[in-house]
């Protein structure tokens, strides 16, 4: 019977899914139990590039240029001369996109603009995410 019962219980551990147990202790400072994990995705780091050119945008160019890209973020009031507006259909084709890598990664003086646009010199080493910015600003062309 003792066996019978061993038996069960291991073919019925077998395949309760890849994520390891919680916990086992009570404890609020418990090491969870380590077990199978998932495969690493291949298209991750693809993905968290994007998420991370969004979220620059939102939180570091939307300040100035504004989340719709129309030059109008919070700070522009205050701001002489203004952000670029990214919707002008004119500005869309006087640029081309190593022009805007450019202003990005060197800022506004670098390129005769404003001083007030800083340079995001961290960027340098992550052509996915600097890629994604531009095509960011790209996508507020007007049609």
């Amino acid at each position: 019977m003792r066996s019978l019962f061993l038996v069960a219980l291991l073919i019925g551990a077998c395949g309760k899914g890849d994520q390891p147990p919680p916990p086992s202790s009570g404890s609020p400072n418990a090491r969870p139990e380590t077990g199978p994990r998932p495969a690493a995705d291949p298209n991750a780091a693809a993905g968290s590039q994007l998420s991370e050119a969004q979220q620059m945008f939102a939180t570091v160019c939307a300040t100035c240029h504004g989340a719709d890209g129309t030059g109008n973020g919070p700070a522009a009031e205050s701001l002489t001369p203004k952000p670029r507006n990214y919707t002008d259909p004119e500005w869309q084709k006087s640029v081309t996109d190593d022009d805007i890598k450019k202003i990005i990664l060197e800022g506004g003086p670098a390129v005769g603009k404003s001083p007030m646009m800083p340079a995001q010199v961290q960027l340098k080493d992550k052509p996915e995410v600097l890629n994604e910015l531009v095509a960011i600003i790209r996508g507020f062309a007007k049609k």
